[in-house]
Order: structure tokens, then sequence, then C-alpha cells
């Protein structure tokens, strides 16, 4: 697999971007990955990166995008924080990523059984942690389908709730951008949400948390 240049980057269009993390996750979930020589990619990247894909993750240790994804060093720009939420320091960091850096596209990844969602399902405050569960918040208080054991013990509930954070935050980074609300609007980029599954590995996007022109 090489390692991306400038101009292979510049190639890659929004739509090809997503279809390259895609095929990556296939490979990652029949075991597939592709051969690589990282330290030969460590070197070729010493001078300069060309990432096509920024990816908003969870710190869970089950979820590095690289491995799900089976891309290589120079490939993504990985944003991990717990329960894949955003604030100005991400925002800013996509904003590099795609404006000055040339990545195609933003991926909100969340994941399944999200110690972050359960937290902010069962209201949990603790030091900078209630900070941060105040995030997730409003996707407890948006997913009114279940009305009988609203925490943590039902999986139904979390999983609701985990994707409606995601969606949630893919709407929050157009809203809260304009600089890559209007990379979006002009096609220079796209977005999407999706769902990781630690049990079987495979990535589900979401086609009404997709843009991209």
């Amino acid at each position: 697999m090489k390692t991306l240049t400038k101009e292979m980057q510049s190639a890659i269009t929004p739509a090809k971007a997503l279809e390259l993390l895609k095929d990556g996750n296939k490979r990652f979930v029949n075991n597939l990955k592709v051969n690589r020589n990282l330290l030969q990619q460590a070197n070729e990247t010493s001078d300069g990166q060309h990432p096509f894909a920024v990816i908003l993750s969870c710190i869970d240790s089950r979820t590095s995008a690289e491995l799900i994804f089976d891309q290589g060093l120079g490939d993504v720009f990985s944003a991990r924080i717990a329960g894949n939420i955003v604030n100005e320091d991400i925002l800013g960091s996509m904003e590099f990523a795609c404006k000055v850096a040339g990545s195609k596209i933003i991926v909100v990844l969340g994941h399944t059984k999200c110690g972050a969602v359960k937290g902010a399902c069962d209201h949990v405050e603790m030091g900078n942690l209630t900070a941060l569960l105040s995030k997730i918040q409003p996707a407890v208080y948006d997913e009114k389908t279940v009305t009988e054991n609203r925490s943590s013990s039902n999986n139904e509930f979390v999983e609701k709730v985990s994707t409606i954070n995601v969606k949630r935050t893919v709407t929050a980074i157009m809203e809260r951008s304009p600089i890559l609300k209007e990379m979006i609007e002009k096609g220079e980029i796209g977005i999407v949400g999706g769902t990781h599954d630690i049990t079987t590995g495979e990535v589900h996007f979401y086609d009404d948390a997709l843009i991209i022109k």
C-alpha cells in the first residue's frame, strides 16, 4: 500500500474517501489487512502528511480508527475523546485537517456498549467527567421511544442514545464551524456518522447522517 502523497490526496473525492474507509473496514472484519511497511511509511511522511480523512471517535481501547479501517501512517487524522463529543478544540482540529491539510471527509464514529454513553444515561457526576457527560445528555433526552428503564442496564436504550449522540455531533459540527459547513456545501469535503460494533468489528454508516455532494 502506497503512502499518500499530495497528488494522491487531491485526486480523492469525498465519495471515494468514504469508499476507501468502507473497503478498509471490510478487510478488518475479514482479517485481511493490507501488508504495510510502517517504518517505511514513517520515513516517507517525515517531511509532510496528506491524510484523506479525519475521524472523531471514542477513546475506547477497542475502537482505534486506524485499525478498524485498516489504514496506515499518514492516511487519517484521528481525534479521540470519550463519547465522541465535539468541542472547540475538536472543531479547530477538524478545520485544520480539512482546510489546511486537505482531508476529504469527516467521520463521527460512535461504538456499541459505550461507557461514556452509559454514564450519561445514568446521569453520572464525577469530577471533570461531569462536564463531558453533560454534552451527551441532550441525546439521552432526545431518545423518547424507550419509556421504561432508561438506564445503562437497558442495552436497547444505550444504543439508541449512542446513535442519536453521533447524529447530533454531525449536526453540531456544521452548526458550529462555518468553515467546515462551507466546505461541505461546496462539495469540497463530506461528512458522515456511523457506529462501530465492538463485537463484530463492522462499521455501519447512517444514510440520514451523510452529506456528500
